[in-house]
């Protein structure tokens, strides 16, 4: 066994996605193994990972980043989840947060309660008014809260905004402390066996030659091993997912420092804005095919916040994924394997997982054809799932106001998305899979927040008498209150623990 075991993993290309990589691996194979990564300071990254979703704590804290030090290096912020304007209607407006909203009762889930108040007892009171990241965010406040009281009610969940670059280096430092070799400089051929097609090195533009035995392919949209040497092809969802330009640009900071990343709908894609210590990312997502460049990046620069810092990017994708993510000893991350707006922030948690799942199955010098089969479907139905996600927020719009909105309010979905609204609007139900990557109340937020109203509820909701409910609504609603009243502002909280220098 110890004659097959890989020695030798050669990561190509740094940015978020190889630095992450080389860090995981390094941590959990230390010594066992060794780690180069190949990266160039001429080639760029695409920099739009700024925001993230609480998945990332738990990558954070496995390898040991300090939470304080983290925000502090990376000029970060931190995010209760993401506000959604002129989505569903223009004009309307709502937050997806990262916590549940309500206390479920008797097992079942909250919006059940909230359901039957609306329905039955003729309440105005949105799902929202029950959440207390909902209340938190719009109060400008944050701070660590792992439970509310001796409830059951969760505390806050949260995320970060930061500067990707940042983050890159400050994982750098961590995997080169770990023993990770750096080597600058820029591919430029792939050398493969005839015998097996693996990957046998790769060569540098000053003739350096690298070897391994496993290659993670992280050199982006390029996909230079995965689908340029080994031909792996590549699905296309812009079917479903129609946007494939960007333009971004970073502004001065405003006042005040929100918990929440913003993405407001326009004319023909949507725009972002991520609030970090000293500055704000901004990007405006498009379809080409409704709009021009010029005129996106128009609407971009005239929308911001503050004065523009830098001149615009500009950037084009499609949406989509590999036909396969590992292919005989070569696994691709990041934007090497697919891609998917960062409508809900997903960019660096597909990186995670896929890193996470790698070191489940990492495998022998055989790289055996049902361990790589396994990983492939693993991480196939991830990307599934988080793309139906995604086409829910563009499918379920009521705007008739542009071509583009009408586009997206008749296009045909997948399957397995049509059946998921369906089931929630006759009786507010949500099947979650395991592999899900977003909770029930996820799903249940962007229906409701875009105007998907079940027609019905689950009989059980019905089993407390109407004084009851209101008063568990009461009850919910108040113990809110006092949980935020004490909390500091977003901007106090960082200013006191970990403010960049």
């Amino acid at each position: 066994m110890s004659d097959l075991a890989i020695k030798d993993i050669v990561i190509v290309g740094g940015g978020t996605a190889g630095w992450i990589a080389a860090a995981s691996i390094s941590k959990f194979l230390g010594r066992t193994v060794n780690v180069t990564l190949i990266e160039s300071d001429r080639i760029g990254t695409v920099g739009v990972g700024e925001a993230t979703i609480p998945q990332i704590r738990r990558l954070n804290g496995m390898l040991g980043l300090d939470e304080a030090e983290f925000v502090r290096a990376t000029k970060g912020s931190f995010k209760l989840g993401i506000e959604f304007n002129d989505w569903g209607h223009v004009g309307e407006s709502y937050l997806h947060t990262f916590g549940d909203p309500g206390i479920d009762l008797a097992s079942l889930k909250f919006h059940h309660y909230w359901l039957r108040a609306v329905q039955e007892r003729g309440s105005n009171a949105s799902l929202w008014d029950y959440s207390l990241h909902h209340r938190a965010a719009y109060a400008h406040k944050f701070a660590p809260v792992e439970r509310v009281g001796k409830t059951r009610m969760g505390g806050l969940s949260y995320a970060y905004h930061f500067d990707a670059g940042l983050y890159a280096l400050h994982l750098r430092k961590l995997a080169e402390s770990l023993g990770t070799v750096r080597v600058e400089g820029e591919v430029v051929d792939v050398h493969v066996e005839g015998e097996r097609g693996h990957i046998k090195s790769v060569e540098l533009a000053d003739g350096r030659v690298v070897a391994g035995d496993l290659f993670i392919d992280c050199s982006g949209f390029r996909a230079l091993l995965i689908g340029q040497a080994l031909g792996v092809g590549y699905q296309d969802w812009s079917g479903y997912l129609p946007a494939n330009r960007a333009v971004a640009v970073g502004c001065e900071k405003t006042e005040p420092l929100l918990p929440y990343t913003k993405s407001t709908a326009r004319e023909a894609g949507w725009q972002w804005r991520i609030p970090l210590q000293h500055r704000t990312g901004n990007g405006h997502v498009y379809c080409d095919g409704f709009t021009d460049a010029g005129t996106a990046e128009d609407r971009l620069v005239q929308s911001l916040d503050g004065a523009p810092i830098g001149s615009p990017k500009h950037l084009s994708f499609t949406t989509g994924r590999r036909e396969a993510f590992w292919e005989r000893n070569c696994v691709s991350l990041g934007l090497a394997s697919g891609f998917l707006e960062p409508l809900e922030s997903t960019s660096i948690h597909f990186v995670q997982s896929h890193v996470s799942r790698l070191l489940e199955f990492f495998p022998d010098r055989n790289f055996g054809s049902a361990t790589r089969a396994e990983y492939n479907r693993v991480v196939g139905k991830e990307y599934e799932l988080v793309r139906d996600f995604l086409v829910l927020h563009y499918k379920q719009t009521r705007r008739d106001d542009t071509p583009f909105w009408r586009h997206c309010r008749d296009m045909a979905v997948p399957d397995s998305l049509a059946h998921k609204m369906e089931l929630f609007s006759e009786n507010g139900h949500i099947y979650r899979e395991i592999d899900d990557l977003f909770r029930e109340s996820s799903w249940v937020q962007v229906m409701v927040g875009q105007g998907l109203m079940p027609r019905g509820r689950h009989r059980m909701a019905d089993k407390i008498s109407g004084e009851q409910l209101d008063g568990f609504l009461a009850d919910v609603s108040g113990l809110i209150d006092k949980t935020v009243a004490p909390l500091p502002s977003h901007a106090e909280f960082i200013a006191k623990n970990c403010a960049a220098d």
